[in-house]
């Protein structure tokens, strides 16, 4: 074997394992799961606004269609549906959040508030 073709291979083989490296690492990254924001804030009306604790949910929850079934992923989608007559005023925090909340209460399990001035911040 020649010196310039073993200089040829040696090219070849470095190029090949770091095509290899680039591609592992992007698939690795793109099979991570997509968390979202750790906090979100929630516009809640006259009330005042949420900071909702986005990532403790997802860690208590585990199953993020529990929430996103009723609005999509997508900033500011509860105003949005409002504004469409699609979700009412109050459905948000009486039949999900406060829901929620007070059946993990009743059943002696560690929860977040139940009443609206712990949740909304004017």
């Amino acid at each position: 074997m020649s010196f310039l073709t073993k200089i040829h291979l040696k090219k070849t083989t470095k190029l090949a394992f770091l095509l290899i490296l680039v591609i592992f690492t992007g698939a690795v990254v793109f099979a991570m799961p997509n968390h979202g924001k750790e906090e979100i804030n929630i516009d809640g009306g006259k009330k005042g606004n949420i900071d909702f604790p986005h990532r403790i949910h997802q860690d208590i929850l585990v199953d993020c269609n529990i929430c996103h079934a009723v609005f999509p992923k997508k900033p500011g989608i509860i105003k949005e549906l409002k504004a469409q007559k699609k979700l009412k005023k109050r459905q948000v925090m009486t039949k999900i959040c406060l829901k929620c909340h007070k059946s993990m209460k009743k059943a002696g399990k560690e929860t977040g508030p139940t009443n609206c001035s712990q949740c909304h911040v004017k």
